[in-house]
């Protein structure tokens, strides 16, 4: 070894539950010249403190060392002959005190495997149980590793399958130790290094002689422990977001993408009947917001500890929720309740967003029917710090959009529903124009809206916008028109023709989202002299006040 003095070794702990390939694992590594291995050194230990039975048990306590404190110091952390010391541990038996060095001292890193690739072939020795699994342990490994300020690199079996040269390559680097191509191949047959527990856990690892690709189609799973694996498939999924590299068959060769507001990527939403982390918050695939888009939603702001328009939107959604025939929705309070729970425990309570949404409910089975909906409604609400979403100080440009506002004979723009399909083909012409957004034209080619919010234009002093007849009756355009009509300007509703907006002196849109929002350009053409107007200017201050005055209160928080 180049004279490595004997005792100069350092420790590299794998952490797994068992089926994961930790075996095979531990021979990869057995296949360095720098490397010894040890097979779970805690097994012992681990049947001391619990007590449970294995065909092996009396042969594992009467060979090996059972005193946890001692197997840390003197086995695991012992003297020996090489640079590394590799120790396959089995997640379950990390046994309470055992001494702190085992966590503190050495190289980590943890080895997942999906449940639902654990569980078929579990029982063959053991019966299967979430105690078994480790699962949970594996969890808290990783927990306490962070916290000592070492976060363990995390590998699943599926990339050591897929990808074993790969994946090796970027533990290695994670470890910061030189990756060895005799890493990838081993002999057949049972090994000096194995564990006593060989001949009823390895025997087709001994088959073996490097990491296999995986059976193209799994085996059926055995639902009789579908149980488990309710409990256990989120713990895996907790563990497997920090994996270098994941596997799947839709697997995307995207990077992560940014977050536009770096402090919305831990936030905390409300699903159906309960707060969860933004990872987490997920509905049913049987959800009818899933099946059909069959939601209805709302968008509200916060402002200085208050929430804008709440009654005002808390009518819409509720009139939208009856005009679709939902049953079994939740009652108003309920609904406000949710609101600020959510708001409290984020700690938003200035310059946030809410999208407020109610779908019909999951299904009992896919399919169009309402009829299937026998769970009741399922309300999410999620908050995000979320400034307005255009640029009201210099303005925005847009375009005619080819898609035409869904007519009320189709289906009425009043019923704030979430199948956006009409507006999301708009915004995509409007999108490959480089456009902010795109105007929407109804069915006689007068002016609607645009996709996402409603119009407005100034002409020698009068201020116009279209008839909500295609349009959505907008919250944020009544409360623009009422003061419109305070600021003592003519205001007038009718239909209006796309070139009265490219010859208007002014144009602003209006949305909770936005605000009130400045147009300086619409199909190439400057909107008056190209800057932002007086009257949307006026218009723009009254409504800063008006959101620093009204709102219904966040309720502070009580002890």
């Amino acid at each position: 070894m180049g004279g490595q003095k004997k005792g100069e070794l350092e420790v590299i702990h794998s952490w797994s539950g068992p089926r994961s390939l930790s075996t095979s694992l531990m021979y990869s590594f057995a296949q360095r010249e720098d490397t010894e291995v040890l097979d779970e050194p805690l097994y012992a230990t681990f049947l001391k403190v619990t007590g449970l039975d294995r065909p092996y048990r009396a042969e594992v306590l009467s060979t090996m060392e059972s005193d946890g404190s001692k197997v840390v110091q003197e086995v695991i952390f012992g003297p020996g002959e090489k640079k590394y010391r590799y120790c396959k541990n089995i997640s379950k038996q990390r046994v309470p005190g055992l001494h702190s060095d085992l966590m503190k001292k050495g190289k980590h890193f943890i080895l997942i495997r999906n449940p639902l690739d654990i569980l078929p072939s579990f029982e063959k020795v053991v019966p299967p149980s979430f105690l078994e699994l480790g699962m949970a342990e594996l969890v808290s490994i990783y927990s306490d590793l962070s916290q000592l300020g070492k976060p363990p690199p995390v590998i699943d079996a599926a990339d050591l399958e897929q990808d074993p040269e790969g994946t090796l390559r970027g533990l290695c680097e994670d470890l910061d130790i030189p990756f060895d191509d005799a890493m990838l191949r081993w002999e057949a047959g049972p090994k000096p290094i194995d564990g006593i527990w060989a001949p009823w856990w390895y025997k087709s690892v001994h088959q073996s002689t490097g990491f296999t690709e995986p059976r193209k189609y799994p085996k059926p799973f055995p639902f009789s422990l579908y149980d488990l694996l309710e409990q256990s498939l989120p713990l895996y999924n907790v563990l497997r977001k920090h994996v270098r590299r994941t596997s799947g068959l839709s697997k995307s060769p995207l990077p992560p993408p940014d977050i536009p507001v770096p402090a919305n990527k831990k936030l905390l939403a409300w699903v159906g009947d309960e707060i969860l982390p933004r990872e987490s918050a997920k509905v049913s695939v049987f959800d009818s917001v899933v099946q059909g888009g069959d939601s209805v939603w709302e968008g509200l702001r916060v402002y200085n500890g208050t929430i804008f328009k709440l009654e005002e939107h808390l009518d819409r959604l509720f009139d939208s929720a009856k005009a679709l025939a939902f049953k079994n929705v939740p009652t108003r309070d309920e609904v406000k309740e949710a609101i600020f729970r959510t708001l409290i425990r984020n700690g938003m309570f200035d310059n946030a967003h809410i999208r407020l949404s109610l779908t019909r409910g999951k299904k009992v089975t896919s399919g169009m029917s309402p009829a299937f909906n026998l769970y009741g409604c399922t309300l999410i609400v999620l908050p995000e710090w979320k400034p307005p979403v255009y640029d009201n100080t210099h303005g925005i440009t847009l375009v005619t959009a080819t898609t035409r506002r869904n007519s009320p004979n189709n289906l009425d723009s009043k019923i704030h529903h979430n199948n956006l399909l009409n507006n999301i083909l708009a915004k995509v012409e409007g999108n490959n124009a480089n456009a902010d957004d795109a105007i929407m034209l109804d069915k006689d080619g007068y002016v609607s809206e645009t996709n996402a919010t409603n119009i407005f234009l100034v002409k020698k002093g009068r201020v116009l916008t279209p008839h909500a007849d295609y349009c959505l009756p907008g919250i944020t355009r009544a409360t623009v028109m009422d003061l419109v009509v305070k600021e003592n300007l003519v205001l007038e509703e009718r239909n209006i023709s796309l070139s009265e907006f490219h010859t208007a002196d002014e144009v602003w849109t209006t949305g909770t989202m936005g605000e009130l929002t400045p147009v300086v350009k619409i199909d190439g053409r400057e909107v008056g002299d190209g800057q932002v107007g007086p009257v949307t200017h006026r218009l723009q201050k009254a409504y800063k006040k008006l959101t620093e005055e009204a709102g219904v209160p966040i309720p502070s928080y009580q002890e």
